[in-house]
């Protein structure tokens, strides 16, 4: 049902954190439901965290088509209501836990005004989106921040990430495949600048949802602050991009969605 809370039979949770939670009566599961309701019931059962990594797309109150939901809400109540969802998702994370959260800049600084009172600041990484400027000064970046939950060490994997293709080249599709023919293959670190993925343009590489995340943008997010078979969990489900990347990532995931359609 729509505000049922979908928690099953048991299954083990294997974490590398001294903060172990054990007999969790959870599995994977793409749920019908509110997210400030679901991790409401979830957090009074496991007062302790259930989650290695939770991470957040939400709707950014930009008037965008979504069914079921408006996103025309006044800045208080946007405001308000961000930090409901942003306080539950630090209370379902373990120890240590990452949470991420995207977002365009006008309500990260809201963000992290909230979330700087309660976990540890890790990054405020800068998604470069690449878009294209028509005469008119546009935002071309999103604003993706990373904190963690006190009380255990935190989790990183930036050495499976490894070296990422230099910002000196052009990096659609077509100068890729190029630029590879010719043998040109410079690299750099990872910085707090993600300039090396695209946002999804072509309707035929979408689903039937207004705000699809790229596939490559949540391996990077997954592979960055987990482990195999951590646990994840995403409140704004969407078209189920986050699913999809922790089962490549062979990491374990619950997402919720409030809308049947997606």
């Amino acid at each position: 049902g729509q505000n049922k809370l979908n928690i099953k039979k048991p299954a083990s949770i294997n974490s590398n954190s001294n903060h172990e939670v054990k007999d969790l009566e959870i599995k994977e599961d793409i749920l019908l439901a509110d997210s400030i309701e679901y991790m409401e019931k979830l957090h009074k059962k496991y007062p302790n965290g259930v989650f290695d990594l939770v991470f957040a797309d939400p709707p950014y109150n930009l008037a965008k088509n979504y069914n079921g939901y408006s996103d025309t809400k006044t800045w208080k109540d946007y405001v308000s209501w961000c930090n409901k969802w942003l306080g539950l998702m630090s209370k379902i994370l373990k120890p240590g836990g990452a949470l991420l959260v995207l977002n365009i800049p006008k309500w990260a600084v809201y963000h992290a005004e909230y979330l700087n009172q309660r976990m540890e600041f890790r990054h405020w990484i800068v998604w470069d989106a690449m878009s294209t400027p028509a005469g008119k000064l546009m935002p071309s970046h999103y604003s993706l921040l990373y904190y963690t939950k006190p009380g255990a060490k935190p989790k990183s994997n930036l050495e499976k990430i490894g070296l990422i293709d230099s910002r000196v080249y052009c990096l659609r599709n077509n100068c890729i495949q190029i630029r590879k023919k010719g043998r040109f293959d410079k690299k750099e670190p990872l910085s707090d600048i993600w300039h090396d993925i695209h946002r999804i343009k072509h309707k035929k590489d979408r689903d039937a949802h207004p705000c699809q995340l790229p596939t490559k943008l949540m391996d990077r997010i997954i592979q960055l602050t987990s482990y195999e078979g951590d646990w994840v969990y995403d409140p704004f489900g969407g078209a189920g991009t986050t699913a999809m990347s922790a089962k490549i990532k062979k990491r374990h995931f619950i997402i919720s969605d409030m809308d049947k359609k997606y």
